[in-house]
């Protein structure tokens, strides 16, 4: 099957901007993509469910692979499971299938919702620099952060991302994981302890499709902390 079209979906509070320095790494034939999600960039202004995000990017750039980081991951994977004649190859980058509990589900949508109240109320530059110091990115360089594309973003969209598009908001996949037939890789970092055993339990409930790629001296933000080895994973899995 002939390769036409790789997209690259981000993480909340970035951009499709966000992957311009890794473009010049990768070396797999055809067009890369970069879009942003809603909520997010240009697409600021649109608030849209997980189901409604994998289906618009399934219907604007499929068929294609999608390769999704973070948020972005969990976009792919609805538009793999909803729409799987759309993507060749489904890349999963430090996502999960969700929380499985509906407890902690409601816990996540009161966090996720009063994290939206303190982003309205403080504006995006001071919200990013709390964003940005929270553990699960203390291992990305001061000058990789992609600040600048973050500040594009708007309050209200990030706003409208964290309460229609949250982990709490999202219907548990795991069952459904083992219907995904196109090849799948999962990618984490070896230091974010936690969504490498997601990772690992991901793959397995797939089945012999889906391999994991731990990535070494990475944490939560591979693409960003160890950019060089990800893209090498990518060429390799998508050339």
């Amino acid at each position: 099957m002939s390769q036409t079209r790789t997209v690259l979906v981000h993480g909340f509070t970035q951009s499709g901007a966000v992957w311009n320095s890794l473009r010049n790494k990768l070396t797999f034939p055809g067009e890369i993509s970069t879009p942003d999600l809603p909520g997010h960039g240009e697409r600021s202004d649109v608030a849209a469910s997980l189901n409604e995000s994998g289906d618009i990017l399934g219907r604007e750039y499929g068929p294609a692979s999608f390769v999704g980081y973070s948020l972005g991951a969990r976009v792919c994977l609805h538009t793999a499971l909803r729409m799987p004649q759309q993507v060749e190859r489904l890349v999963l980058c430090s996502g999960t299938p969700g929380i499985e509990t509906q407890e902690e589900r409601d816990e996540r949508v009161g966090l996720d919702r009063a994290l939206a109240m303190r982003l309205l109320d403080i504006g995006v530059p001071a919200f990013l620099d709390e964003w940005l110091a929270l553990p699960l990115f203390a291992g990305v360089p001061h000058d990789a952060t992609a600040r600048k594309a973050r500040e594009t973003n708007t309050a209200a969209g990030l706003a409208s991302s964290l309460r229609c598009a949250g982990t709490g908001t999202q219907t548990p996949l795991w069952d459904r994981l083992s219907t995904l037939t196109m090849p799948v890789l999962v990618v984490t970092g070896a230091n974010d302890k936690k969504f490498t055993e997601i990772g690992e339990r991901t793959a397995r409930a797939i089945g012999a499709n889906a391999a994991h790629v731990v990535v070494q001296n990475a944490g939560h933000s591979v693409p960003l902390e160890q950019p060089d080895l990800f893209a090498a994973v990518l060429n390799d899995f998508l050339r």
